[in-house]
């Protein structure tokens, strides 16, 4: 197995190799060309279909698989940039079935809806809002349009929300695998798949207040947007998915047409058609911008300095690079603020708390810090936040889950089973604590319990003295609860509701800035382009430590021992997590 896992490392990095090369060189013949000048009129296309990503991954497998996904601030600048542009003309979007999270698409949704102020054509084309599938999120993002032309086959899945999740203790009971965990409080969630057999009294009722909350503001959202009585459209949605005459008798959509008939309705008139990233890579600061720095905490939080996952694109919340980037910002004289953008649902307990740090000594050091936060900023997500001058996160995020847990994967019986037997020798009598083949004891289980009330008491307090709340008030809305945005700024875990333009307004008034004056983010770090790693894989004649660790993670692919090794690096030595449970709602 170990001859195996070396060749296909062997054969990734070649081609990893080979791949980095040619990323290089084409990248260094885009930037000989210069770019071709813009139309005169033009009308933006927006492709929702690629995706709209919070951070564009490290690493450069991750960036060349990325594609043409769009981020997030580009987005919304863009947009913004557009609709004070007489060259653009009109804004189309093309969106079928790409999954939003809710935080996301409204910030897409608000971006648009600015964008309408401006009196332009906004139009947005689907071959199919569903298809088999559930659209409710992608519809309602599409309501932010002025017109919505769908193809004559396809259909609107306007199902509303649901939220369902996998529980494993049976089959790791049958495994002879136990899952020994501990937990703050019962409404903290995140290993209940592992303990239980279905979702507690708690975690059912968490899961409804943040689905009902959701519905609420798409209705509500919809019915303003479409001019449709809210009663309307919750009969719609137990009728759903709708057929495309039906969406359009029922007022959902304007009009029935192919993809080339829209294309000629939009650019009447001479307009020719510009992708958004194509308009964005012609745009340049503006002048007398007052330069902003943007750090993206974009991913699970981890300790350390590890770079993002190299293949997968998995984003990762490194503590030594968010706040290394804290603390460059602060160093950097034009730099009047920091919006730090959080999209995470927590991680190590530790490395939080190293960012809360990095977060109080920039406010200490007098440059404002704003938190907007993205789908997810919960847990350890929360705990990085919480120390801003002011906490802005959209209606639909999932934030707060307050708590904490710990433990590990006992696999005693399943070694039985497979004929396998262990023997040790330690010193010390909590030696052991951490092994996964003996269950705690009971010392080890007062320790852990100890460990576990420490930890919480911190995260209390401090989110206490951050959001200036008693401990009755604390008690209320924590215990591992998670709340929407909307919620949250009702119980006074965030200040505001809204997404980047309304961080930019709480920017220039905590930075005492002229209401209209324009403002440039600037990424803290600063991004490495693919041939960057090409560059430091050829001086160190070696693959970067992160594309190492992920080819080899991807090597360890058969044998009984590989499956069960994900649930046994669950929770290793000193790892208490602040992370909740991941919401499969659709």
């Amino acid at each position: 197995m170990r001859l195996v896992g070396r060749i296909i490392l062997i054969v990734l990095a070649i081609v990893g190799s080979l791949t980095l090369a040619i990323a290089g060189i084409g990248t260094f013949a885009a930037l000989k060309q210069r770019p071709t000048p813009l139309p005169k009129q033009m009308v933006l296309v927006l492709d929702l279909n690629a995706g709209v990503a919070e951070a564009v991954p490290d690493g450069p497998f991750a960036q060349l698989s990325l594609g043409h996904t769009l981020v997030m601030s580009d987005v919304v600048e863009t947009l913004d940039r557009a609709a004070r542009d007489p060259q653009v003309t009109a804004l189309v979007a093309r969106l079928d079935n790409t999954s939003f999270g809710m935080a996301r698409a409204q910030e897409i949704r608000d971006a648009v809806l600015a964008f309408r102020k401006s009196n332009k054509r906004t139009m947005l084309f689907s071959s199919s809002l569903g298809e088999m599938g559930n659209g409710t999120v992608a519809y309602y993002l599409a309501t932010a349009f002025q017109e919505i032309w769908l193809q004559p086959s396809g259909d609107i899945g306007l199902t509303g929300f649901s939220a369902e999740s996998p529980f494993f203790k049976s089959a790791l009971d049958t495994l002879g695998i136990k899952a020994e965990f501990g937990a703050r409080y019962e409404y903290k969630s995140a290993i209940e798949h592992l303990t239980q057999t279905h979702f507690t009294k708690e975690s059912r009722e968490a899961l409804q207040l943040l689905i009902d909350s959701w519905s609420r503001q798409t209705i509500d959202g919809i019915a303003q947007a479409r001019n449709l009585p809210a009663a309307q459209i919750r009969t719609l949605i137990d009728h759903g998915p709708l057929l495309a005459e039906e969406a359009k008798k029922n007022g959902l959509v304007d009009r029935l047409a192919y993809w080339d008939e829209a294309e000629k309705a939009i650019t009447e008139g001479g307009a020719k058609i510009v992708s958004l990233n194509r308009y964005a890579s012609h745009l340049k600061p503006e002048p007398s911008a007052v330069k902003v720095a943007l750090i993206l905490g974009v991913g699970t939080v981890q300790r350390g300095s590890s770079e993002d996952d190299s293949l997968t694109g998995n984003n990762i919340m490194s503590s030594e690079r968010v706040a290394k980037a804290l603390r460059d910002a602060v160093k950097d004289p034009e730099v009047k603020a920091i919006l730090f953008r959080i999209d995470s649902p927590g991680g190590s307990y530790t490395a939080s708390d190293a960012i809360w740090r990095e977060v109080s000594n920039a406010r200490a050091a007098g440059k404002p810090v704003i938190v907007s936060m993205g789908d997810v900023a919960a847990s350890g997500g929360y705990f990085s936040a919480m120390a801003a001058d002011r906490i802005i996160a959209q209606p639909g995020t999932i934030t707060g889950s307050i708590g904490v847990f710990s433990g590990k994967i006992v696999l005693a019986d399943l070694w039985k089973k497979l004929g396998v037997s262990w023997d040790e020798v330690h010193s010390g009598q909590n030696a052991g604590i951490w092994s996964s083949n003996t269950p705690f004891s009971a010392d080890a289980w007062d320790r852990m319990n100890t460990i576990l009330d420490h930890i919480y008491t911190d995260f209390t307090s401090k989110a206490q003295q951050a959001r200036k709340l008693n401990a009755e008030d604390m008690d209320k809305i924590a215990r591992g609860r998670i709340w929407t945005g909307e919620a949250a700024q009702h119980n006074g875990l965030v200040d505001q509701t809204g997404g980047y333009a309304t961080a930019i307004v709480a920017i220039r008034d905590l930075a005492r800035l002229p209401s209209q004056m324009p403002v440039n983010l600037v990424p803290f770090p600063r991004p490495k382009q693919p041939f960057e790693y090409l560059m430091e894989m050829a001086q160190s004649g070696r693959l970067p430590d992160d594309v190492r660790a992920s080819l080899a993670a991807e090597a360890k692919l058969s044998g009984l021992l590989t499956t069960i090794m994900p649930l046994v690096e669950l929770v290793g030595p000193e790892k208490a997590e602040l992370r909740m449970a991941p919401v499969n709602a659709k």
